[in-house]
């Protein structure tokens, strides 16, 4: 066997789960599947390139055949058909994998992408909890005594795990010298050590595929999962998997990403700052007309955001698979019940759009969230599980409407600059210690809102923008001046040794990738070197 674990993963089960059996799957995975995935991150490379000279994106022409043909995606398993409310959160922290086993959601996101740190240690952590969750004996101690157990009162929601996006590595495990997939070694290792256990609690092995940009990347997912099946004597068609429609390139090939998994789709999701942050990367050279508002401004309401929701449900429904909601990402506030209230009430209005439109459910960030969303759609569902009859004929989409940004509301100011200065370096500091859910001033957050934070300041200085509060125009010494306030006001808020461990270097990265002339693809890549120096002072 060639390949070869960096060193060890300190954490409780790590032996149990990077067993030989299951390491000598994730290589035969890489083997077969890391070139292709490779050829496809430079295909990524190539449509940005033509969006750069061209200045527009349209549905394929080549497979126009797919979205006029007659066909539909397998039916969803028993599990997986009430989907009307999903709980998010990190797979690695156990307290927060029960609070969601435990929360009356019909659906945990189990995260090992976005809403985790990708240190060794969590993705191996994850696994082992993800197993412990299926065997039913998750349980967790905390520093100060407290027991978490799962409930056996109540239903435990369906899990659906997240691995990496395609373009992520995982430098602790390399095959034949060669830095392995991080998606790969994620899916591998709880397919592995999971799928059988879920089958036999009458579920199966879920899952929901991040950051695709493409068909053909979705055509890899679904011979990865059917290579995985055979493998291991798990029946073809077992696997199913929800797609995030997260980036713009994939907006126009969502009847194509449906049709490549169609024997394991299950669905699409729609979500918000993942897909902002897609659009200013895509069209970063065409102009003040591609400039994105103040994110605070940016609703789902928006028409270019509608265009999109909207097509999302009409694609889903009409090809049989579900269409699920964005996150409600408000942390509701036991010490004030005014700002909760307020909370409820927003999610309340934005569930409550999704549940007309046609979204079969969504997502919450908190357990404190899951009955507000549940009322929703309980009232719009009744004793249905889901919409799938609700097909939206009348909805018509063109490849303009899609990319409209100019009719969207919304102002571009200096508070918006510090607020999106201020999240970049309060999150990637945190990501950099360790945890990928953060808690910022009553929102839970995760890696894309510091990836759409970071590209706003960025595309803000590249189209040299005004500031409509102060008239001033975003410059390097602009940015430069309001990133230092905010990192002086970020020294006052935590202790002196975190600040000088993990703020320092979290500010230098933000700086350097929003000054820089070169746009810097996924913030994740250089953050997850440095994460990885850290990690090792950390171990040493």
């Amino acid at each position: 066997m060639t390949i070869e674990i960096t060193r060890p993963a300190r954490v409780e089960g790590a032996d149990e789960i990077l067993t030989p059996e299951a390491l000598a799957f994730v290589e035969q995975l890489h083997r077969r599947f890391a070139g292709r995935r490779n050829d496809l991150l430079d295909a990524r490379k190539v449509k940005r390139a033509e969006v750069a000279r061209t200045g527009r994106l349209d549905f394929l022409e080549d497979t126009r055949a797919v979205r006029e043909g007659e066909w539909q995606v397998a039916e969803a398993p028993a599990a997986l058909q009430d989907r009307r409310v999903e709980i998010t959160g990190p797979a690695a922290d156990p307290k927060m994998a029960i609070n969601a086993l435990n929360s009356g959601a019909k659906v945990w996101l189990a995260d090992l992408e976005d809403a985790t740190s990708p240190t060794w240690e969590n993705q191996v952590a994850s696994i082992r909890i993800l197993r412990d969750a299926a065997l039913g004996t998750l349980s967790y101690v905390s520093p100060a005594g407290k027991q978490y157990a799962l409930r056996d009162d109540i239903a435990r929601p369906t899990v659906v795990a997240r691995p990496r996006g395609w373009h992520l590595p995982e430098n602790h495990v390399l095959v034949d010298g060669e830095i392995a997939v991080g998606a790969l070694v994620d899916f591998g290792l709880h397919f592995f050590h999971t799928a059988n256990i879920l089958l036999a609690n009458g579920a199966g092995p879920y899952y929901y595929l991040p950051k695709m940009e493409s068909h053909l990347e979705a055509r890899l997912w679904n011979d990865v999962f059917t290579y995985a099946q055979e493998a291991l004597g798990i029946p073809y068609g077992t696997i199913r998997a929800t797609v995030l429609i997260e980036t713009i390139t994939a907006a126009y090939e969502m009847e194509e990403i449906l049709y490549e998994l169609r024997d394991h789709a299950s669905g699409l999701n729609a979500g918000r700052w993942d897909y902002l942050f897609s659009f200013i990367k895509v069209f970063r050279d065409q102009g003040e007309e591609f400039t994105v508002p103040d994110r605070a401004d940016v609703s789902m309401t928006a028409p270019f955001m509608r265009a999109y929701t909207e097509l999302l449900v009409k694609t889903c429904h009409k090809r049989g698979a579900f269409a699920v909601g964005g996150m409600a990402a408000f942390i509701p506030s036991k010490k004030d019940p005014e700002a909760a209230e307020a909370a409820f009430t927003k999610v309340r209005a934005d569930k409550t759009r999704e549940a007309g439109d046609g979204f079969d459910g969504s997502w919450v960030a908190h357990p404190g969230l899951v009955h507000v969303c549940r009322e929703v759609f309980d009232g719009v569902l009744g004793d249905k599980p889901n919409q799938l009859d609700k097909q939206r004929p009348e909805v018509s989409v063109t490849a303009e409407q899609l990319i409209d940004v100019a009719s969207a509301p919304g102002h571009v100011t200096e508070q918006g600059l510090r607020t999106n200065l201020y999240v970049s370096v309060a999150y990637t500091a945190v990501w950099l210690s360790g945890n990928g859910a953060v808690g910022i001033h009553n929102l839970m957050e995760d890696a894309a809102t510091a990836e759409i934070s970071r590209s706003q300041v960025w595309q803000q200085l590249r189209n040299g923008v005004k500031l409509e509060d102060t008239g001033e125009v975003v410059t390097p010494e602009l940015v430069s001046r309001v990133l230092s306030e905010e990192v002086e006001r970020l020294r006052g808020e935590v202790h002196a040794d975190t600040f000088e461990r993990y703020y320092v270097p979290a500010a230098q990265l933000v700086s350097d990738i929003c000054l820089n002339d070169e746009y810097t693809d996924f913030l994740t890549l250089p953050a997850y070197e440095l994460l990885d120096s850290i990690e090792l002072d950390r171990v040493a």
